[in-house]
C-alpha cells in the first residue's frame, strides 16, 4: 500500500504494523470529529511521524498512484475532513469491503 505524504513524497507502508497504523488514523478521525484544531494537529503530526519512521520510501521516478493521502503537516481541520471518507484516511484492511 502507498501512501503519498502531502509535500513530502510517497511511502511504502506495507510492511508496516497495520494495527498500529489504523490506531494513529483513528485518533486524526476523532480529533476532526470533535472540532479541535490542536488535537488534529497534534494527532496528524503523529500518523505523519509514524508514516515517516516506519515506512519505506518510493522512489522518486515511481509512477504510479497513491492509494491513501494524507494531509500536509500544517493543514485545517477544513483540509482534512475533505479527505477523510468516514473510515479515516486509512482505509481498515481488515475489514470486508463492500457487498454486491
Amino acid at each position: 500500500m502507498i501512501v503519498r505524504i502531502m509535500g513530502e513524497g510517497q511511502f511504502d507502508v506495507a510492511d508496516v504494523e497495520q494495527d498500529a497504523l489504523q490506531a494513529y488514523d483513528d485518533k486524526v478521525e476523532q480529533a476532526v470529529q470533535s472540532g479541535d484544531e490542536e488535537q488534529t494537529s497534534a494527532a496528524l503530526h503523529d500518523l505523519r511521524s509514524y508514516i515517516l519512521s516506519h515506512g519505506t520510501p518510493v522512489a522518486d521516478d515511481f509512477l504510479g498512484t497513491s492509494d491513501i493521502v494524507v494531509p500536509f503537516a500544517d493543514a485545517s481541520i477544513d483540509d482534512i475532513r475533505q479527505l477523510v471518507d468516514g473510515s479515516g484516511l486509512i482505509p481498515d484492511l481488515d475489514s470486508p469491503g463492500p457487498q454486491g
